[in-house]
């Protein structure tokens, strides 16, 4: 497969001329091969001919009737089409897989092995050097194996809608796929452990990655709370369970957010606010007894600054060493100057994104073309496989390896 660069200055990326076959869809696995991309590698988006769900998960679309939400997970890819169900596309799969040090999926677990491309039973002694990635709900065996998984079902089913929100609202849904996006980079993280392991001995593996043991990974400190003390944990709004003043705060113009982790941090919070009094208020003078009397203390904060204006009192409060922060809309946080300076928003041509997250100096990762439209790449990529012109006719006529859509 080719591996054209996305990098400049010299540097070619971290996973320059790593080949990956991604026949993931939706967002934990996207996420992670987009990450890939970012980094130097050939990523090849294998679509059914139905397409990947997040085409049409829009409003809003682009230009060309792509959901936005696609845009944002599949960005530097290549894409083509093939129906696995047919032998042909099979064949055409196992080709690639031949040049290829990666494979990841999605499909319920049972899928692959239907079609004679299960990993132990057939991929990996064809394909010796391949890493193999599966991410599924609940894994393949136990009493859900193989069933579908959704974030949203996954924060309910875990515990964590139970830790989040407030006796008002009740159990509340963490507004991102917090789930998904974790289980993106716990795959990514295993493929790259994978890589180093057959570095050493020249073989590959298989990888899983599952909503289900990824939902409970989440749940610091609330598990280690509840195994200590028997006590299951309950709703707090944005309060943090094991330290106060660790809360959301009502100023005069908004909200800020300020974590207070010490009794150091506490001391100077206290100074700054005019209340040098409190750090010797016996209610108040260890986290301990501020978590028992968190509501008077929220309180009483919140009295002090009623008058205050957010923004200013934050940097304040940040250049005195009291974690603080103004609680902004999206379009705030991207206007933040830091998130400017940080280059967190891409911008070109026909695209906007989110840069990835991990920073190489020697290597830096650069983010690539915009995402793909349905199959763009099929003819492409199938000429690089072997396929004469008449064979990919063929395929396409026999919707084996369907045609761009107009």
């Amino acid at each position: 497969m080719s591996t054209t660069s996305k990098a400049s200055g010299g540097s070619r990326g971290a996973l320059d001329g790593l080949v990956v076959v991604d026949l993931t869809r939706v967002l934990a696995g996207p996420l992670c091969t987009q990450i890939l991309s970012d980094h130097g590698a050939d990523v090849i988006k294998v679509e059914p001919p139905s397409g990947d769900e997040t085409r049409t998960l829009g409003p809003p679309f682009n230009a060309a009737g792509e959901a936005a939400y696609f845009s944002s997970l599949n960005r530097g890819k290549r894409a083509m089409s093939l129906d696995l169900a047919l032998p042909e596309a099979r064949a055409v799969l196992r080709r690639m897989l031949a040049k290829a040090d990666v494979l990841i999926e999605n499909f319920l677990p049972g899928t692959m092995e239907r079609w004679g491309l299960g990993y132990e039973q057939d991929l990996a002694a064809e394909f010796p050097r391949l890493v193999y990635c599966n991410i599924s709900g609940f894994g393949a065996d136990g009493p859900m194996g193989a069933l579908p998984g959704y974030d949203a079902v996954l924060q309910a089913m875990c515990g964590l809608m139970s830790v989040n929100g407030d006796p008002q609202s009740g159990p509340t849904r963490v507004g991102i796929p917090l789930v998904d996006h974790l289980t993106g980079y716990v795959a990514l993280t295993g493929i790259l452990m994978a890589l180093r392991v057959r570095d050493q001995t020249g073989r590959g593996q298989r990888v899983e990655a599952t909503l289900f043991d990824t939902a409970f990974s989440l749940l610091i400190p609330q598990a280690a709370n509840w195994l200590a003390s028997g006590k299951a944990p309950g709703l707090l709004g944005s309060a943090h369970p094991n330290i106060a003043p660790y809360d959301k705060y009502r100023v005069s113009d908004g909200d800020i957010f300020i974590g207070i982790l010490n009794d150091g941090q506490f001391k100077r919070f206290c100074l700054h606010i005019g209340r040098a009094d409190w750090p010797n208020d016996p209610r108040y003078a260890s986290n301990a007894q501020r978590l028992r009397n968190r509501d008077a203390l929220k309180a009483e904060i919140e009295l002090v600054l009623k008058g205050v204006a957010a923004a200013p009192l934050c940097e304040a409060l940040m250049k005195a060493g009291v974690p603080a922060g103004v609680v902004n809309s999206v379009p705030d946080a991207f206007a933040q100057p830091h998130a400017q300076h940080r280059a967190l928003r891409i911008e070109r041509k026909g695209y906007t994104g989110v840069r990835s997250p991990s920073r190489l100096y020697g290597t830096p990762g650069i983010p690539g073309d915009a995402p793909p439209s349905f199959a763009q790449h099929s003819a492409e990529l199938l000429r690089e496989l072997g396929y004469t012109d008449e064979d990919i006719e063929r395929l396409q006529d026999s919707g084996a390896a369907p045609r761009v859509r107009r």
